[in-house]
């Protein structure tokens, strides 16, 4: 089954009610663009309002605690995520995994609440700079990912449609610089292998991989042209309607530009 490219902004720490009119925007626009499925994943207080008053794109968590509920100051649990709106959460990404110290075991068990919860995961991967000059990124890179995604026998039947990778190279997140193509070719072919040995041939197909790393409209189409490359986790360029659904249109059709 071909699934349609997965289009997904992180906001990360940016937004107030202010950004309102970008996510408007960005609604908008996709609902011109039907061939790509957009995504908006703003900070915890814009879930509800964006929510709201979106009519085409999901909008999702940037994180969400591993346990339903109880004395844990300041987490906000997934069954919370999903009361205001969410229908996803992105898990591992690795700005938790550097400012909080989160460990594969870690997310594995919020990846577990959140499809408890009803959510789907988009669980993220990548190695950091002295890693992949060591020569060791593609051995890293799926021992975190199969550390970090609970066991087959605990993963929601329907896991194909609930679950997204994305592989995000650390040292190309905010810096301007995305993994060549080649070096993407390499990480998803591995990563689509892992999900085969992981979840079986079936489901281990369908499962979309994404790329995040600078993606801008300027690279969108090489980076979507490559093989396994089923959307993308983009972060900056996400801010603004313009740059964020020209990565968008560059996903919808490789022949429209």
């Amino acid at each position: 089954m071909t699934r349609r490219p997965y289009i997904v902004g992180n906001w990360k720490m940016h937004g107030t009610r202010a950004m309102l009119s970008e996510a408007r925007a960005i609604d908008r626009a996709a609902q011109r663009h039907m061939k790509v499925e957009v995504a908006l994943a703003p900070p915890y207080t814009l879930i509800h309002p964006i929510h709201r008053e979106a009519e085409q794109i999901a909008v999702g968590a940037q994180d969400c605690h591993h346990e339903d509920g109880g004395a844990h100051t300041g987490d906000i649990s997934a069954a919370m995520v999903a009361d205001a709106g969410a229908s996803f959460v992105i898990l591992g990404h690795s700005e938790r995994r550097q400012d909080h110290g989160e460990t594969d075991a870690l997310v594995r068990a919020k990846a577990g609440a959140a499809f408890a919860a009803g959510l789907r995961v988009i669980m993220c991967c990548g190695e950091s700079l002295q890693t992949r000059e060591s020569g060791g990124a593609v051995a890293f890179v799926r021992a975190q990912l199969a550390a970090s995604l609970p066991p087959a026998d605990q993963l929601p039947a329907e896991v194909a449609d609930r679950l997204c990778i994305a592989y995000e190279p650390i040292w190309a997140i905010g810096t301007g610089v995305a993994a060549t193509t080649d070096d993407i070719s390499e990480m998803h072919g591995e990563i689509r292998a892992l999900l085969v040995e992981l979840l079986g041939a079936d489901h281990g197909a369908e499962v979309r991989i994404l790329y995040g790393g600078s993606v801008k409209p300027d690279n969108a189409h090489a980076i979507f042209a490559v093989p396994e490359v089923g959307g993308a986790l983009v972060g900056g360029a996400s801010l603004t309607a313009d740059s964020f659904m020209g990565i968008a249109l560059a996903a919808s059709d490789p022949l429209e530009s």
